[in-house]
């Protein structure tokens, strides 16, 4: 979720807590927020910290309605009580979080804070489309990710998923249906129960000798790790602050030995956990930028971690080293044949146009295209994996919408916009770690791209 894994899935990706929200006397759906000028009758200007004191207090009281919202808070304790004890109703929220887009669009940030006031402006627009849909009110697949992750994926022409399977067809080794001959690998490939959390705990700990190599985190930093069932997830990071983060693996499925350095460093180092800190230590503490106490699962933010905790993994580990990495130390943690190191990285990269069949199934579904059945047979087919799997996928795309988008299309924009600019693994290691201090949006990075 944080960051959510989705092969993972992660993510990623995504936050547990109780799924029902409690009723509100909301207006009818369909409405639109009030404009400046009928929030603001007398107008007054506000000072950006006013303005983001009070986003906070709106942020903690819509988590109450919508318990997958606030996937971290770090500030102080009072602030929360207070925003909590007022008693809130979701439509009043939602004429406040409009004021608060109002009185924000009147402000002209100090200098060196134009960037904090459009980043701010957009979390408010991503908060108020998130209560929209809250209050009942339906938006299009595209309409949702533009509003609350500043992104559009592009039409996916289904044929690219066929071109896949051919290509998998031919690298699969063995006998019988795409399908069988992957799972047959697969199996093969599967860590004993007994091993996983040592083997978890090497790739966190490789990962993270790489990310020191090349950044300096505070000396204190740590994360503790919790083996976990019954999720909708594959690894999640629930960021403490001070920087400190709980690291959840999920074991619903079998834990095959490439989960380990992905999720190590999708959820660990460079990825959330580095990430996590770099916010805090630089926006929040530095700064003193008070916002970025609360973290919104559906914001535009989302968008850039969990693509970079993706390409977290290119960074670490360039080349063939992931691979080599597993060949030399993983597999025989597993006692697994490290001959298959090879078979794997080939399927691996054969497999990679896959990695848009949710966010594919996930846009006709949502825009109602798709029965449940349908959407389920099309993950099927094209994820190779057995019903129950595709339901469990399911359920995340009802879950969490369109909140999939960050993990394919955040991969491939992060990845356009430090390989434009980086011809060494260095270089990559430079523009990443500025990338974390200074986050960009779905939309900039879109526009480096091109």
């Amino acid at each position: 979720m944080k960051r959510i894994v989705v092969s993972c899935l992660a993510l990623a990706l995504a936050a547990c807590g109780n799924d029902t929200a409690p009723e509100a006397n909301a207006p009818a759906t369909g409405t639109t927020p009030p404009s400046a000028a009928e929030t603001n009758a007398e107008t007054v200007i506000r000072d950006i910290d006013e303005i983001a004191r009070d986003y906070i207090s709106v942020a903690l009281a819509f988590g109450e309605f919508d318990p997958d919202y606030v996937d971290a808070y770090t500030g102080p304790e009072d602030w929360k009580e207070e925003a909590l004890s007022a008693g809130r109703a979701l439509d009043e929220l939602y004429t406040e979080a409009a004021g608060l887009a109002a009185d924000l669009a009147l402000t002209t940030p100090p200098a060196g804070e134009e960037r904090r006031a459009k980043i701010l402006s957009g979390n408010i627009q991503a908060m108020i489309a998130r209560m929209r849909m809250v209050r009942g009110e339906t938006l299009s697949f595209d309409e949702e990710t533009a509003l609350i992750y500043d992104a559009v994926v592009p039409e996916i022409d289904p044929a690219i998923f066929d071109a896949a399977l051919a290509r998998l067809d031919d690298v699969l080794p063995g006998d019988g249906s795409i399908a069988e001959r992957r799972e047959a690998l697969q199996r093969q490939l599967e860590v004993p129960e007994d091993k996983v959390e040592e083997m978890i705990r090497t790739a966190i700990a490789e990962c993270r000798k790489r990310t020191l190599a090349y950044y300096d985190l505070p000396e204190d930093e740590s994360f503790t790790l919790e083996l976990v069932r019954d999720k909708p997830w594959s690894g999640y990071n629930w960021y403490q602050g001070d920087y400190e983060s709980l690291i959840q693996i999920n074991l619903d499925q079998p834990f095959r030995v490439d989960r380990a350095i992905d999720l190590g460093c999708h959820e660990g180092y460079p990825g959330h956990h580095v990430w996590n800190i770099y916010t805090e230590r630089y926006l929040l503490k530095e700064k003193g930028w008070i916002e970025y106490y609360v973290f919104p699962l559906f914001s535009p933010g989302a968008f850039f971690a969990e693509g970079s905790a993706n390409y977290g993994v290119d960074v670490a580990f360039p080349g063939d080293e992931k691979k080599n990495y597993e060949r030399d130390v993983l597999y025989l943690i597993a006692g697994i044949d490290p001959a298959l190191a090879d078979i794997d990285s080939i399927v691996a990269e054969a497999s990679r146009q896959l990695q848009f069949v949710s966010v594919y199934v996930a846009r006709e579904y949502l825009n109602g295209n798709f029965t449940r059945d349908e959407a389920i047979d099309v993950l099927q087919k094209y994820r190779l994996i057995s019903r129950d799997r595709a339901e469990q996928s399911l359920a995340f795309i009802e879950k969490y919408r369109g909140y999939i988008i960050n993990y394919s299309h955040g991969y491939n924009l992060v990845k356009a916009y430090i390989e434009a600019k980086a011809e060494t693994d260095e270089e990559r290691w430079d523009i990443f770690e500025d990338m974390l201090r200074n986050p960009k949006t779905a939309s900039e990075l879109l526009v480096a791209e091109e």
